[in-house]
């Protein structure tokens, strides 16, 4: 239900720090072309990151057929008809990390350096607040500085650095940094304990 209300205002028009119109809204059914050939223009080496195999069409089908909002909510930023963002907010909905969601973002390459990886996170921690989630997390690896830069101004902090903790699709080992945000307000806590 809380979902439902966080997504009331989708779709809306935004513009990019440039000047340039754009349309933001939950992934649909019909994004799987536009969305397979978003995930292709993905440079070589930023693709060894994307947990999934992307070349196969199949997957990003399956992905827009049957959405799992309540676990993974993918936010697309349209210029036309081309997509030229994700952001998704991953959410578990029962364990010890319920109240927790992982935040991820892609940029289309030709469109980096404009403001539309903060627009898209920016977006994504409304919804998870409006879900009721209480702090946001996000992984990297040490050699995304840009987007843990960008992370950092939105007022993430790094939770943990493990070094040569994973691997990328090549087998090379990279550190492993998550950060975190505490989603709760001020108001939130003024409440608490008294």
């Amino acid at each position: 239900m809380m979902l439902e209300y966080a997504l009331e205002k989708f779709p809306f028009s935004a513009k990019l720090r440039d000047g340039t119109a754009v349309i933001v809204r939950p992934l649909a059914k019909r994004d799987a072309g536009r969305l397979h050939k978003f995930f292709l223009a993905v440079p070589e080496e930023e693709r060894l990151f994307i947990k999934q195999p992307i070349f196969e069409g199949a997957l990003f089908k399956q992905w827009c057929q049957h959405p799992d909002f309540e676990h993974n909510l993918p936010l697309i930023m349209l210029h036309g008809e081309r997509i030229i963002g994700e952001a998704t907010l991953h959410q578990r909905l029962g364990g010890w990390k319920r109240h927790i969601g992982r935040v991820s973002v892609l940029v289309h390459p030709n469109f980096r350096g404009r403001g539309l990886a903060t627009q898209l996170v920016e977006e994504t921690l409304d919804i998870a607040r409006r879900a009721g989630l209480e702090r946001a997390e996000a992984a990297f690896i040490a050699e995304q500085e840009a987007a843990m830069k960008m992370f950092a101004l939105l007022g993430f902090n790094q939770l943990v650095r493990l070094d040569d903790y994973v691997k990328d699709m090549q087998a090379i080992t990279h550190d492993y940094i998550l950060m975190g945000l505490d989603l709760r307000t001020d108001e939130e806590y003024a409440g608490v304990g008294g």
